[in-house]
């Protein structure tokens, strides 16, 4: 059995949870501006990756709160779950960002 903590009451049972699809889809500021297929793929379409994947669930036989979980879609296993408007947990694995250092400036004497 899956075992998912919630981020509000701890660690539960998978039967106590429903999964909610691809998290951070971002909905279309002017729904009336798409056509019928624009309309359709933000419906329907999604990334359905394999690997680490950004999920919604909701405790559905708790607190039935919505919140986020960070899971590999190969093994199951589950990296994170964090709560709905929290930052995204980083993907274990992959590269991080590398920044650039800012330029200096020269002291004056």
């Amino acid at each position: 059995m899956l075992l998912i903590r919630c981020p509000y009451c701890g660690l539960r049972p998978e039967v106590e949870f429903s999964y909610g699809g691809e998290a951070h889809i971002s909905r279309p500021e002017d729904p009336n501006a798409l056509n019928d297929e624009e309309w359709g793929d933000f419906l329907f379409m999604r990334a359905n990756q394999k690997g680490a994947f950004r999920e919604r669930w909701v405790h559905t036989h708790g607190c039935r709160r919505w919140f986020n979980v960070l899971r590999d879609t190969s093994s199951h296993e589950i990296h994170a779950t964090y709560e709905v408007g929290a930052p995204k947990p980083d993907v274990p694995g992959a590269a991080k960002p590398v920044r650039k250092p800012r330029a200096r400036k020269s002291a004056k004497p």
